[in-house]
């Protein structure tokens, strides 16, 4: 149990920092001047095996997840790694973070196009196609770029992370959800050699793309399906109309905090009809419980 509570104490303070150093970074002066849009974000998240985790920086388990800005264009993204690899050696944190880590330098240094959230997650998955050591596994991906000028969000998502949009308390966008067939989600791999047949691979041109026209106080949650998996639509609108035209880091930090904490908690309830259960049902798999998984939160107001 100590353990338990020590591990909750450095991610809940990783997280705060990430929170206020996003915060920091978006508080560009000329901004308000030209009437533009901003994002104000935090992070907080768990590895599915506490006991075991590494604190990494970008990472929760295998989930993996950026904020970076250039000139009129805030982004942020979240990758989650197909778990099933680590049964044949290999880490499936480290195709997610490479994913995650890529799509930021790209963003950072100017290499995307703002209305083109899937090509900047297409350069980032051929750069590791092509890097000279191998990252072996597999990836579901969400991106959103947030126009400032023009207080348009670009969406990609690939697989069943995603991302829902809140105003007055009411969701008024949202990420579509793509799976093969139950539980198994469209993802970008890279197989080892000779394996590529044996293993599904999805083209990230193949992401549902969207945009839309945020508002003033708009919330945006980003999140792997740790979160959507375990936590019900109107339990997590609950937490984010407390946000709504929130621009105190901190306090965003807070509700990122007990949305992690309340997806942990519920992945591990045996009697809670959890929506990943709801939707096995549907699929004819008598279940019940949560589904314990990687969490991770990336929460956003819109400021204008």
């Amino acid at each position: 149990m100590m353990q338990s509570i020590v591990w909750t104490g450095r991610l809940l303070s990783r997280a705060l920092w990430n929170g206020l150093s996003n915060y920091s970074n978006c508080a560009d002066p000329n901004i308000n001047r030209r009437h533009e849009s901003r994002i104000v974000s935090a992070v907080c998240g768990f590895p599915k095996e506490l006991a075991h985790a590494r604190l990494k920086k970008g990472q929760f388990g295998d989930d993996a997840w950026f904020t970076a800005k250039y000139k009129s264009a805030d982004v942020i993204g979240v990758a989650d790694g197909v778990g099933g690899w680590r049964h044949y050696g290999i880490d499936p944190g480290e195709f997610s973070a490479f994913l995650m880590r890529t799509c930021e330098r790209l963003v950072s240094s100017g290499k995307f196009i703002t209305t083109e959230p899937a090509g900047l997650l297409a350069r980032s998955y051929y750069e590791l196609l092509e890097s000279k050591q191998p990252i072996l596994g597999s990836s579901t991906a969400c991106v959103i770029v947030l126009n400032r000028e023009t207080h348009t969000v670009y969406t990609a998502n690939i697989g069943d992370s995603g991302f829902v949009i809140v105003r007055h308390g009411e969701v008024v966008h949202r990420s579509e959800e793509q799976q093969h067939y139950f539980n198994t989600p469209f993802q970008l791999s890279l197989p080892p050699p000779g394996h590529s047949n044996l293993v599904l691979s999805d083209r990230p041109e193949s992401a549902d793309m969207s945009n839309f026209q945020v508002e003033d106080g708009d919330v945006i949650l980003l999140a792997t399906d740790g979160v959507f998996d375990n936590v019900p639509d109107q339990l997590l609108i609950t937490e984010l109309i407390k946000v709504q035209g929130e621009r105190d880091p901190t306090k965003i930090q807070g509700v990122a905090n007990t949305i992690a904490l309340m997806a942990r908690s519920l992945a591990f309830d045996g009697n809670f009809m959890s929506p990943f259960a709801q939707n096995a049902r549907e699929n004819g798999i008598d279940a019940i419980g949560g589904k314990p998984d990687d969490i991770t939160v990336l929460l956003a107001t819109v400021a204008i």
